[in-house]
């Protein structure tokens, strides 16, 4: 008689993914000691679309022009979010960015509901923003307005999302989107070279870091969560993914040596609180969580 596997809970699956999503963000704060950020980025996005390719190969022929123009926005939308909260953790600590970018989904979810209750959630998180904001101890502002605006471009990514599932099953919309992010920040890259900065081009171990972004920050977590969502309810999901401020408040400082004040950790959990409560009885939800 064959013995049954043993099947992994879907929260345990879901903590892992959000370890990996944070775990991920502060390996590549620390390779900005060896390449800029606009590299770190690019090298994140192209290694995921180096192992998603082998994983996950999109079907490309017999395309209509509408499901290369929603995945298109898609890939912009993702893109966007990534390289903001990359160039935004170059300037602040990882864990207030991540609430800062955490508005994005919690306006989403706000707004897909009719419920008065949910305005209060808003407010909650209005709270956490104005602690951050008027703390003494300013924080640097271009960072803070590139973590709200990674929320901005997480929020698209979340209103994109639906329409590009319906055509490119799996995770193939991402990896036809990590692809376009690569070659949209070719230039960038490019441009990098031709001023000098050549020296995180010549080792070994900056590519090798930059495969582990792309594993760690897209591939596992992409793979973890769509495993969960099979049997895990998805109120639930959208609940637990609450948990990535907390977490990425964590694994920094833990990898990283990243303090926050008392008036940053009470934000986060004005933030958590929001989000936890909107997301809730909200159907956006499990959309809202999903980011590579």
């Amino acid at each position: 008689m064959d013995t049954p596997t043993p099947r992994i809970r879907p929260e345990l699956l879901l903590l892992v993914s959000i370890a990996s999503v944070q775990l991920g963000s502060s390996f590549a704060k620390q390779l900005f000691e060896l390449a800029p950020p606009w590299i770190v980025v690019w090298l994140r996005i192209l290694s995921s679309g180096v192992v998603l390719s082998v994983v996950a190969p999109p079907r490309l022929s017999g395309r209509t022009r509408l499901e290369w123009r929603r995945v298109l926005v898609y890939a912009l939308s993702l893109t966007l979010m990534n390289v903001s909260f990359v160039m935004a953790i170059s300037r602040i600590p990882i864990g207030v960015a991540v609430t800062f970018e955490f508005i994005g989904p919690l306006a989403v979810a706000v707004a897909g509901s009719r419920k008065a209750r949910e305005y209060l959630w808003a407010g909650l998180a209005a709270v956490g923003v104005a602690l951050l904001g008027f703390a003494p101890g300013a924080l640097d502002v271009t960072g803070v307005l590139l973590a709200l605006l990674a929320g901005a471009f997480w929020a698209a990514y979340i209103v994109a999302a639906g329409p590009a599932a319906e055509h490119w099953s799996g995770v193939t919309a991402v990896t036809i989107s990590s692809w376009v992010g690569a070659v949209l920040l070719l230039p960038v890259v490019l441009a990098t070279l031709s001023s000098g900065t050549t020296q995180w081009a010549m080792q070994p171990r900056v590519w090798l870091w930059g495969l582990a972004l792309g594993l760690l920050g897209s591939v596992i977590p992409y793979a973890l969560e769509l495993r969960a969502l099979r049997t895990m309810d998805r109120g639930v999901f959208g609940i637990m993914m609450s948990l990535e401020p907390g977490a990425a408040a964590l694994l920094a400082w833990l990898v990283l040596g990243e303090d926050l004040r008392p008036v940053e950790v009470a934000a986060m959990v004005c933030v958590v609180a929001a989000s936890m409560g909107a997301l809730r009885g909200s159907r956006a939800a499990p959309d809202a969580s999903l980011k590579p």
